[in-house]
């Protein structure tokens, strides 16, 4: 696997203010460093969904990449561009939930970097696995996800390893070429739903919004244990909660990220929350009428949906499915309809 040369963006933290977002013409270099690696992801409109939620329903299939969902595009463009930055560079470490994690390791092994990911103790045994088999040295520190990036962040001063944040301008514009992908193939969509974890994919989602000048609107989704984002749009500046506890865990974020609460305040239109009960029911849906595998955060946005089904009702909507990367464990409880989580709509 090898990537092209693409553009370069800041190595910061954050992006300072949201016009600093990528523009067209960056979107469309990180667009040929991801399809070097692999094609555009499908969008379906699915009939089946569309009755149930009353409006036009298209999907972005985030969960057909090559470690499972949306991710990966921004570990490509990030890896490529700090192999070609700083040649010498032993490692990298990062924080992660698992898809994050996932995009790095095998992004970093493309370009012959070693990849520490630092996951919380009880996190996914089969994303574990899976940061493993593509060459991650796994450590499981902490409770949460903060405690397992506060982690990594001291043990890269320590080793000497570049720390990979999980919102970065170059995760930005390379997780945005989904959004690019789903645009540009389905015209007039009246509305976006986005999953938000640190916030990447929905700024990715504004950014290729305002890039090609539409008027979509992009409504973000937190889970209702983990309303950081929530909270911080309806402040106006970022929120942390004490907990973020939630089945869906690429949105179990308590400490927001202050440039992605910016985007979002700028470029979102609302921020809806959704319980695990009302995730848990999306799941089975999207099996029964698309026989696709969503996790948590990956059918939040269709859980949205439903809750706003009236709102919507005959609009051209579109839904992110972040992910497909959920334990078997979690999973066949929800499919087999436990009890206490029979919340259908």
């Amino acid at each position: 696997m090898s990537f092209p040369d693409t553009a370069s963006f800041p190595d910061t933290a954050s992006i300072p203010d949201p016009a600093a977002l990528p523009d067209l013409a960056a979107l469309e270099r990180a667009a040929e460093a991801v399809h070097a690696v692999f094609p555009a992801t499908p969008q379906i409109h699915w009939p089946l969904l569309s009755a149930r939620a009353g409006a036009e329903v298209w999907v972005k299939h985030e969960n057909h990449t090559p470690v499972g969902a949306f991710k990966v595009r921004g570990g490509i463009v990030h890896m490529a561009n700090l192999k070609r930055e700083r040649p010498g560079l032993a490692g990298v470490i990062t924080a992660t939930r698992g898809n994050h994690g996932q995009s790095i390791a095998l992004a970093a092994a493309a370009v012959g970097l070693k990849a520490t990911v630092v996951v919380p103790h009880g996190n996914s045994t089969e994303k574990n696995t899976a940061m493993r088999a593509l060459g991650a040295e796994l450590v499981e520190h902490g409770h949460d996800f903060q405690a397992a990036f506060e982690y990594a962040v001291a043990a890269a001063e320590e080793r000497g390893l570049h720390m990979v944040r999980s919102f970065l301008p170059d995760l930005v514009a390379g997780v945005g070429t989904y959004a690019l992908e789903l645009f540009r193939a389905v015209p007039d969509i009246d509305t976006v739903y986005v999953p938000i974890g640190l916030g990447s994919g929905i700024c990715g989602t504004i950014a290729a919004r305002d890039a090609l000048g539409l008027k979509t609107r992009v409504v973000g989704v937190v889970a209702a244990a983990a309303p950081a984002y929530a909270l911080s749009f309806a402040a106006g500046h970022a929120v942390s909660t004490n907990s973020a506890d939630t089945m869906a865990d690429g949105m179990a974020c308590r400490v927001p990220v202050e440039a992605a609460v910016e985007i979002i305040r700028a470029g979102a239109d609302r921020i809806v929350a959704v319980d695990d009960g009302e995730i848990a029911a999306a799941m089975r849906h999207y099996f029964t009428d698309t026989h696709n595998v969503a996790e948590g955060a990956g059918a939040a946005p269709l859980a949205a949906l439903l809750q706003e089904r009236q709102r919507m009702a005959g609009r051209r909507v579109a839904l992110i499915l972040s992910g497909g990367n959920v334990d078997r464990a979690v999973y066949a409880p929800i499919l087999a309809e436990a009890p206490f989580m029979k919340t259908d709509r």
